[in-house]
C-alpha cells in the first residue's frame, strides 16, 4: 500500500513538469515550422512570374484560360488539383484524369480567393500562407497546425447557380 502511495505521490509531483516539457517542445516545433514556413513564402514571392494578393495568397499563371469565372459564392466549380506540404508530402489530390465539384464559396480561403480570381481552363500554381489555409487547427492527421500549403489547381468549368 505504502510502495502505490510513493508511486502515485512522485507521479503527481511530476506531472506539471512533463506537460511543461511537452509545452515547450511544442513551442519550439511551432517556432522552427513558422520560421520555416515565412522563408519558403519569401522565397516563392521572389520567383518570376510571382503574383501576390492583398491577403497574402501567393500564385503562378501555369496555362491561362478564357472561360467564366465563379461569380457567387453558390456556383459550383469543378477542378483537378494537387496539395502537398512546403516539404513536398502530397496530403491530398484528385485521382489522374478525374476532377472534383465544390460550391466555389464552402472551401478554404485560399482556394475561394483563388477560384475568384481564375478563369475555366487556368492552370495555377497556389501558395497559402496558413491563415488561408487550415490555420491554427490544421486538418487531421495531414496537415498540422500552420502548415503554408502548396496547390496544383485547375479549373475546368464554372456552373453558376440558379438565382
Amino acid at each position: 500500500m505504502y510502495r502505490f502511495l510513493a508511486i502515485a505521490c512522485i507521479a503527481l509531483l511530476c506531472a506539471p513538469t512533463l506537460a511543461c516539457a511537452k509545452k515547450e517542445e511544442a513551442k519550439a516545433q511551432y517556432d522552427l515550422s513558422a520560421a520555416s514556413n515565412q522563408k519558403f513564402l519569401a522565397d516563392y514571392a521572389a520567383k518570376p512570374g510571382t503574383f501576390k494578393t492583398a491577403d497574402g495568397l501567393l500564385y503562378r499563371v501555369l496555362t491561362a484560360g478564357k472561360g467564366k469565372s465563379p461569380q457567387y459564392v453558390d456556383d459550383m466549380v469543378n477542378v483537378s488539383y494537387k496539395g502537398a506540404l512546403i516539404n513536398g508530402k502530397v496530403f491530398d489530390q484528385t485521382e489522374n484524369g478525374k476532377t472534383a465539384d465544390f460550391p466555389a464559396g464552402q472551401l478554404i480561403p485560399g482556394w475561394v480567393e483563388a477560384l475568384s480570381l481564375m478563369k475555366e481552363g487556368d492552370s495555377w500554381e497556389l501558395v497559402l500562407p496558413s491563415e488561408l489555409g487550415y490555420g491554427e487547427s490544421g486538418a487531421g492527421n495531414d496537415i498540422p497546425p500552420n502548415q503554408t500549403l502548396v496547390f496544383t489547381m485547375t479549373l475546368h468549368k464554372v456552373t453558376p447557380a440558379q438565382h
